[in-house]
Formats: C-alpha cells, sequence, structure tokens
C-alpha cells in the first residue's frame, strides 16, 4: 500500500456570494468543504398600505 501524505491546510476561500471553508478529516481520512452563503438581498417588514 502507498502512504498516505499529510494533509495540508487549504485557505478559505472567498466569493461575492459565498465562502467554502475546509472540514477536519474524518476517520478515513476524507476532507469535506462546508459552503457559508451570504445573504442576496435585505428582507424589509411588511407595512400594511394606506386606505383611500
Amino acid at each position: 500500500m502507498s502512504e498516505q501524505k499529510p494533509i495540508t491546510k487549504v485557505p478559505d476561500g472567498q466569493t461575492r456570494f459565498y465562502t467554502t471553508r475546509q472540514k477536519a478529516p474524518n476517520a478515513k481520512g476524507f476532507v469535506g468543504y462546508e459552503t457559508l452563503w451570504k445573504p442576496f438581498h435585505k428582507e424589509a417588514e411588511y407595512k400594511t398600505p394606506k386606505k383611500p
């Protein structure tokens, strides 16, 4: 069997809409990534329209 290389830390990926981060390796050595989405728009409070 070949030896596994030590896992290197990858810097966070920054984009306009989301950020990706490297997760810690699990028991099998799989390293995953998590995606953190930024809000696309702000949510305004609803106001009842005036009566005519």
